[in-house]
């Protein structure tokens, strides 16, 4: 099979015609949230430079809609995944019912509900709730011979025991929202991509459910953080997207 590649198209109909069965270690998934809406912007927003809500045509369904389309994408994803392969679903509170019950329907076994704390999190612009600071990433496998590499994640976990020995990795992580220069924009300087996602964040996912040589897929590639990380950690790839603006920026960063 080949790899170290991108695919465009849709990410079920690329995994069950192109990827074959039983062939990927470890799938990292940001699929859309189904929260676009109502656009909202502040700009000359001090923290963080001008801020715009994700508000994507790719990101609006119905609930049936999104629950059809989740559970659709995680079967195909299950159907590529090895044995004791891993899958990470980064997820809120938007689409966190759905992820978990199919992922049950489909017999995973779900490990961890891991938070991501953000440091930085975005403006509370309404004042009519509280401020939104976190999201999820749902980490389940397929069978009982999963990897975790925990002596690898103790090594680069920041957090230390009192007396300065390494830590076990906990399932909160606290990272800000991409900023500078990790993040990529475009020629009018707004983000590439509305929902690019940190590299500690899958520096941590890719160390510790695979190891180098392994195949990582992210079939919602966006920016292409992922087979960005997955190539420095010396994994193979494989990305996939439908949307042709984000293979280009994917595509520019990988060098391909």
């Amino acid at each position: 099979m080949k790899t170290n590649l991108i695919y465009k198209g849709d990410c079920t109909s690329v995994m069950l015609k192109e990827i074959e069965k039983n062939s990927i270690d470890l799938i990292f998934a940001d699929p859309p949230y189904n929260l676009s809406g109502k656009g909202m912007e502040w700009k000359g927003n001090k923290t963080g430079g001008d801020w715009f809500k994700v508000n994507e045509a790719w990101d609006t369904m119905s609930a049936p809609e999104y629950m059809k389309f989740t559970r659709q994408w995680i079967a195909a994803s299950l159907q590529v995944l090895k044995d004791g392969g891993s899958i990470y679903i980064a997820c809120s509170y938007h689409n966190i019912a759905e992820v978990m019950i199919v992922l049950k329907q489909l017999d995973f076994k779900i490990n961890n509900v891991i938070t991501w704390q953000k440091t930085n999190a975005m403006p509370n612009m309404t004042r009519r709730m509280f401020t939104h600071s976190t999201e999820f990433v749902v980490w389940a496998v397929k069978g009982k011979k999963w990897i975790f590499n925990n002596d690898e994640l103790k090594a680069i976990n920041p957090e230390k025991q009192i007396d300065g020995s390494l830590k076990a990795m906990r399932d909160v992580w606290s990272l800000p929202l991409v900023q500078g220069k990790e993040r990529i924009r475009g020629k009018d300087n707004r983000a590439a991509h509305p929902t690019q996602k940190p590299e500690e964040l899958l520096k941590r996912i890719i160390v510790a459910s695979s190891n180098k040589g392994d195949v990582v897929l992210d079939p919602f590639l966006g920016s292409g953080t992922t087979t960005h990380v997955a190539k420095k950690l010396g994994r193979r790839w494989i990305g996939i997207e439908k949307e042709g603006k984000y293979i280009e920026v994917a595509k520019k960063r990988m060098g391909v």
